[in-house]
């Protein structure tokens, strides 16, 4: 069975490396922009620094700035509504995973538009066009939405994230522009890190992995370890690491899948409205260890990735390091390792563990789970 590699076309890193969004647009002939962003990048400066570069360069734009965190259906109709309103042809996306992911759910809809309901986009729905024209710009160094085949939209009727992986939504252009990053309050960098970091050790042992993958997971481990910490305390060099970690880990799992921990964290999100990074960080050293009984060798090299010593330590030891160094990762950034701490109430797991099993990133798991699986991590991470 051949293995598959889908990557964006072009890509831009660095900091101020957003005076390459203009001259792509103009290359491009694209003649309006519909910006897509939230409320708090308007407010806080960081949106008005693309918003600028398009007004210097004479580009015809409006704007919709009503994204959420978690993105529900409403908002993508919203956002569709505005677009098409707009007669935009083509979409800048300036914000983190929620903002990209919604204009994904966006562009893709009104190329196809029998998918307007946007829930039979779950899963690998048959799209017949491209996205309209995307160009990603992530204020945050984690989710690599920028660079991947996926996007999540919650459907707050049925209390479910819808996860869905289409070849039509990847962006033409991501631009990883650091100083767009560097206003990242300490807990949301500490966050989206650890969701880079997930990203990496999931698609690490995914089954699906193979040679090319386990290469950009490797690495992306190894810098989020060494530098996400300093990254957090504002760190300039830290940052562009942690802007090339989170897109590496992209090209890694966009390809391969993912696991338990991201079925279980849509879950936690769709339900407390928790953040997704958040949500990953906590239920990451549970699920490592638990899927470490049936994949103990993989976990060798990602204790080496992590620079930890290794010789002569038995495959048994060499999980328990990389565990620990997780936990420990979590506990200097002061991130939640326990779901009492967010208020999560233990009558919930079951119908959040009915859920996370249906959910597709389930099927990369490599361990074979069960709902009664599920529930007993949930305890654990209680």
């Amino acid at each position: 069975m051949a293995n598959r590699i889908i990557l964006n076309e072009t890509s831009y890193f660095g900091w101020n490396a957003r005076e390459h969004l203009v001259p792509e647009i103009q290359k491009r002939q694209f003649k309006k922009i519909l910006v897509v962003t939230d409320e708090t990048l308007m407010k806080c400066d960081v949106a008005s620094k693309v918003i600028d570069a398009l007004k210097e360069g004479n580009i015809s734009f409006e704007v919709f700035d009503k994204v959420k965190p978690n993105p529900t259906i409403k908002n993508c109709h919203d956002g569709i509504d505005a677009c098409k309103k707009t007669g935009a042809d083509a979409i800048v996306a300036v914000g983190g995973g929620s903002v990209i992911d919604t204009a994904k759910c966006i562009g893709i809809v009104i190329n196809n538009p029998e998918f307007y309901d946007i829930n039979s986009l779950e899963g690998t729905a048959d799209t017949k066009n491209k996205s309209l024209p995307i160009i990603a710009l992530p204020t945050t160094a984690g989710t690599a939405a920028e660079v991947t085949i996926n996007y999540v939209i919650t459907d707050e009727e049925n209390v479910v994230k819808r996860v869905c992986v289409d070849p039509n939504d990847i962006p033409i252009v991501s631009i990883i522009d650091t100083e767009l990053m560097s206003g990242m309050p300490r807990m949301t960098a500490a966050a989206t890190g650890l969701d880079a970091l997930t990203h990496a050790m999931e698609g690490y042992i995914t089954k699906a992995h193979w040679e090319m993958t386990d290469m950009f997971h490797l690495k992306s481990m190894e810098l989020t370890y060494r530098n996400l910490v300093s990254a957090v305390d504002k760190d300039r060099e830290a940052m562009d690491m942690m802007g090339l970690s989170q897109y590496i880990a992209g090209m890694g799992f966009s390809n391969v899948g993912l696991g338990i921990v991201h079925s279980m964290a849509h879950q936690l999100g769709a339900t407390y409205d928790v953040a997704h990074g958040i949500a990953c960080s906590l239920f990451l050293p549970y699920v490592l260890e638990w899927n470490g009984e049936v994949v103990k060798s993989r976990f060798r090299d990602m204790a080496k990735a992590f620079g930890l010593h290794v010789d002569e330590r038995s495959d048994e030891v060499c999980v328990s390091l990389v565990v620990n160094a997780v936990r420990d990762l979590e506990t200097r950034l002061g991130v939640p390792q326990h779901l009492n701490e967010l208020g999560v109430k233990k009558e919930d797991f079951e119908v959040m563990a009915e859920k996370a099993l249906r959910d597709p990133c389930t099927g990369g798991n490599p361990r074979e789970v069960t709902k009664e699986d599920i529930i007993m991590l949930m305890e654990r991470a209680y």
